[in-house]
């Protein structure tokens, strides 16, 4: 059996990801009540961290550092997630367009 330990998966508690990210506690609820966080919750409704959460918590400081407010940082996460999407549309039409041109014409 293979132990799964990948970036998504919720291995921390609270006070440890405070320890790793830097940021307290009572911050870390409230960037999980604006949406800039999801961390999983158990079934008792503890919080568990992922490797991906914690990054996506260094983001947010890091902005947050640069002179943004949460609202600042809501929409600067927005819209990079708005332009990951919209590449990787890009990305698969460009796939599409050079399957269609690699064909020969009837």
């Amino acid at each position: 059996m293979e132990l799964d330990l990948g970036p998504d998966r919720p291995l921390f508690g609270i006070s440890v990801a405070a320890e790793l990210t830097g940021v307290n506690a009572p911050m870390l609820r409230a960037y999980e009540s604006r949406g800039l966080i999801q961390p999983y919750r158990t079934e008792g409704g503890t919080r568990r961290y992922s490797e991906a959460d914690l990054a996506s918590v260094n983001r947010i400081t890091t902005l947050l550092a640069a002179g943004l407010n949460l609202a600042g940082v809501e929409e600067v996460l927005r819209l990079e997630d708005e332009t990951r999407d919209l590449r990787a549309e890009v990305r698969g039409l460009q796939e599409r367009l050079a399957r269609k041109n690699a064909k020969p014409a009837p």
